[in-house]
């Protein structure tokens, strides 16, 4: 069953998209102005090596402190990518005010990939998904879908988080397997730097970002935050815990926890993603 929150068209993807990051639920904080000093590389025919990387911050890779005060460590945090694009687009796509991206290039990934996202430390290079020849230009909007893995131990789920949470002397060990599909259309990076400008003999990256402080608040943040007051959080987790594990599916989660916190659950999934702190249009799509 597809879920839709606000509509806007795309003939290329053949899908209606909502848009992301729009209610109380699914809170941005202020986006960091991009550097604007590079020049962009302008449609030539000629060609060179684009990359698509993916990135979970810190938060994934060396954990952190929920709104309600439980540190959670990731061992794992598996997403499943799929049809996953880079566009030129012209006029650039605001998801938030645009209803249709006018796209000139379009480069695509041919296969599904499952990453996880809280592989290395601190100072890791953000992961690279796949990498295609793409003709040279400014690549300024990305789209892809995260879809259930067909194989390994992720099978069947889009997102599979491992790891575990402290708090007061308690330890959670979980493994939560969600299974809602979701499709993401993106407009520009939003960071210190730009990406995508692709020069012709040369490489360049996009990124899709996922902020999983979303999902569980993040403890640095005032409680009266926006980050805060539409996480979960952890603690109704903690709460349907036995003997210190969590083993869970969304079918599970469903059952055991109070119906307003898996809404809460579910209606945060579809803000993990962005392009830095750029926004996405996006769907549930299961």
């Amino acid at each position: 069953m597809t879920r839709w929150i606000l509509a806007v068209t795309l003939p290329l993807m053949g899908a209606v998209l909502l848009q992301s990051c729009g209610t109380s639920t699914t809170p941005q904080a202020d986006a960091p102005a991009a550097d604007t000093t590079t020049t962009e590389a302008e449609p030539s025919g000629e060609t060179g090596t684009l990359q698509v990387r993916a990135n979970g911050e810190d938060f994934v890779r060396e954990g952190f402190v929920t709104k309600d005060g439980w540190d959670v460590e990731f061992d794992h945090v598996y997403v499943t990518l799929d049809e996953i694009s880079a566009f030129q687009t012209n006029p650039p796509f605001n998801p938030e005010q645009d209803p249709t991206p006018q796209i000139e290039e379009q480069a695509t990934v041919s296969e599904m990939q499952t990453i996880d996202l809280a592989e290395g430390g601190a100072d890791a290079d953000t992961i690279l998904v796949a990498e295609v020849d793409a003709p040279a230009g400014q690549y300024n909007a990305l789209s892809w879908k995260m879809s259930s893995a067909g194989t390994g131990e992720v099978s069947g789920y889009p997102i599979v988080m491992i790891g575990r949470a402290s708090k007061d002397g308690q330890t959670v060990e979980f493994n939560l397997r969600l299974a809602q599909e979701l499709e993401f259309v993106c407009g520009e990076f939003v960071g210190d730097e730009r990406k995508g400008i692709l020069q012709a003999g040369d490489t360049a990256d996009v990124e899709a970002t996922f902020h999983f402080d979303h999902l569980f608040g993040d403890g640095d943040a005032p409680p009266d935050d926006s980050i805060n007051t539409g996480a979960l959080g952890f603690d109704p987790l903690a709460a349907i815990a036995q003997d210190g594990q969590l083993d869970a599916d969304s079918t599970e989660l469903q059952e055991q926890l109070s119906a307003a916190d898996y809404a809460t659950l579910e209606g945060i999934l579809p803000s993990l993603g962005h392009v830095g702190e750029g926004h996405c249009a996006e769907r549930m799509l299961s």
